[in-house]
């Protein structure tokens, strides 16, 4: 049971450093440039995965609305999500359980 939690500890802090990146480069648009695609990493739970994902900063606010939501490369969801949404080059999920309270935790909006 420890090693389960551990798990989803580490998987939480990979996809949060993940999101914090992408908030950085969301920072670095100026409004005029919401329906330009930007550049944003995968927040997958995966190790190593270094996907890069278009997307309008206006896809990506609709995401981070709802803190338990992250952007990933298709096919990069894992147990303790769901599919939330399929777009064009990249899918939302939604963390449940206690992946979601990590996630909602950990969230740097909140």
């Amino acid at each position: 049971m420890t090693d389960l939690r551990a798990d989803r500890q580490r998987i939480a802090a990979n996809e949060s450093a993940f999101r914090r990146v992408n908030e950085g480069i969301e920072r670095g648009r100026t409004p005029a440039s919401t329906e330009s695609t930007a550049a944003f990493v995968c927040e997958c739970a995966r190790l190593g995965c270094t996907d890069v994902l278009d997307l309008t900063i206006a896809e990506y606010e609709l995401v981070r609305a709802h803190p338990r939501r992250f952007v990933i490369a298709p096919g990069h969801e894992v147990e303790g999500e769901t599919v939330v949404s399929t777009h064009d080059g990249f899918a939302v999920v939604e963390k449940l359980g206690e992946a979601g309270r990590i996630a909602e935790a950990r969230d740097p909006r909140r």
